[in-house]
């Protein structure tokens, strides 16, 4: 009899072990949770745009192939891109927790490429201790295949070239050249990421497969279309001084500045105001739409993985032209030949000019968003609250990157044509994404 109770009993303790693992229930809140704290690390840091733009793209790729090895549901992205070879598969595919897995993936990436690691280590050990204390064994099998991911993607960003260009030279000035890029006020840095078109891309050919338009030759004769342009941007500000900072467009100036380099100056003081990259915001904005979509948990990492691959190969796409081009920025001619005490309303960020790379990455951004969740829309982006910015509203996710490219103009730190050509560039680069990888809407309008 008492033998016939103890195998009662351990079955009905493997029947409770089994039921607790489904209790360690994961969101989609969870994963965006994760993504907002590794946001929240880079902008801590100070990570410049396009660098954080490669973190959003290898920590998301992870955590979607960990989603794809676990639910065959969702269209495999990795096949497309440049040299990926497929992660191994786990030992056994019992007891894993795909979600959980992904996650670890997704950390152990992110705490790879980050500097403030304990950030993120903190915020791990916090999460890894529920779900250990929840179930044990399903964690630790969890963990353990997270890793191993992590590890495979690892090995294959290590092949991107972005550590060669860690110890490549800076920036080289000449001022002989009239037309080409100076560092500007307040602070002079040096030009950022001069190398950066070096950097392996994710989905394109090439970095110059999408090379825009060639900017207005450079003349400061009156009637030439681009001093034409420069005294636009001087024109612009000049107007919007009678308007006054509560005009709408100083207001979306300010919204878009998304400059992680802005320095402020009090008396001999100088320190920097952190801010969220460009790519960050649209990470923001995709974070936004999923919600608003009750996106599952893996629709989620989907959305975020094709939205910021567009971001990552346009961060390329863009910073290939600047430094091919290495156009002078509108502030430093109009200072020196127009009105010397002349300033833009937002801070020049510190590389050169063509083309704007808020119009790029939103034009790629935009067009990958539309296709996952529809044209026409409407949402409120408060992605800038938390950096003391009201929200503002946009009707679809075109409209958004139009007013960040043109907010470009109002700020004071591009030429028009950076902004248009800009625009299509990223445009073209988002279409191709969205073929190549053949996205697949997530929302159900």
């Amino acid at each position: 009899m008492k033998k016939i109770s103890f195998i009662i009993l351990g079955i009905l303790l493997i029947g409770c072990e089994t039921r607790q693992a489904e209790e360690i229930e994961l969101s989609a809140n969870d994963y965006h949770n994760t993504v907002d704290r590794i946001t929240d690390i880079m902008v801590h840091d100070i990570f410049s745009p396009p660098v954080a733009s490669r973190i959003y793209a290898y920590t998301n790729i992870a955590a979607l192939e960990v989603i794809n090895s676990g639910e065959k549901n969702l269209p495999a992205l990795t096949p497309q891109l440049n040299a990926y070879k497929p992660i191994p598969k786990a030992d056994t595919m019992a007891n894993i927790n795909f979600k959980i897995a992904a996650l670890v993936a997704q950390m152990e990436i992110g705490k790879a490429f980050i500097f403030s690691e304990e950030k993120l280590v903190n915020y791990r050990d916090s999460l890894y201790n529920i779900w250990e204390e929840k179930n044990k064994e399903s964690f630790k099998t969890s963990k353990t295949y997270g890793e191993k991911v992590a590890e495979h993607i690892k090995a294959w960003s290590s092949k991107d070239n972005y550590k060669e260009t860690r110890t490549m030279p800076k920036y080289s000035v000449y001022t002989d050249d009239p037309s080409r890029w100076q560092p500007t006020p307040p602070s002079y840095m040096d030009g950022i990421e001069p190398h950066w078109s070096k950097i392996r891309p994710f989905m394109m050919d090439s970095a110059s497969q999408f090379k825009p338009e060639e900017h207005p030759e450079f003349s400061m004769e009156e009637n030439t279309v681009f001093y034409k342009e420069l005294k636009e941007v001087y024109e612009v500000r000049q107007e919007l001084n009678e308007l006054g900072n509560e005009s709408d467009e100083i207001k979306s100036a300010r919204f878009w500045d998304c400059n992680p380099y802005v320095s402020t100056q009090r008396g001999h003081l100088m320190f920097a105001t952190k801010k969220i990259t460009p790519g960050g915001h649209w990470m923001g904005i995709c974070k936004i739409a999923s919600k608003k979509s009750n996106l599952d948990f893996e629709k989620t990492v989907y959305a975020y993985t094709a939205t910021s691959v567009a971001i990552a190969d346009g961060f390329i796409s863009c910073w290939d032209e600047k430094y091919r081009s290495e156009l002078i920025r509108p502030e430093t001619l109009i200072n020196q030949h127009i009105d010397e005490n002349w300033k833009p309303i937002l801070q020049t960020p510190p590389f050169p000019e063509y083309p704007s790379g808020h119009s790029v990455v939103s034009g790629a951004a935009a067009t990958v968003l539309t296709q996952l969740f529809g044209d026409n829309f409407e949402y409120e982006d408060n992605t800038e609250v938390k950096y003391g910015l009201p929200s503002r509203n946009f009707t679809s996710f075109n409209q958004a990157a139009e007013e960040a490219a043109i907010s470009r103009m109002f700020g004071g730190i591009h030429y028009r044509a950076a902004i248009e050509n800009g625009l299509v560039q990223g445009r073209d680069l988002g279409s191709f994404i969205v073929k190549n990888f053949e996205l697949t809407p997530v929302a159900s309008r």
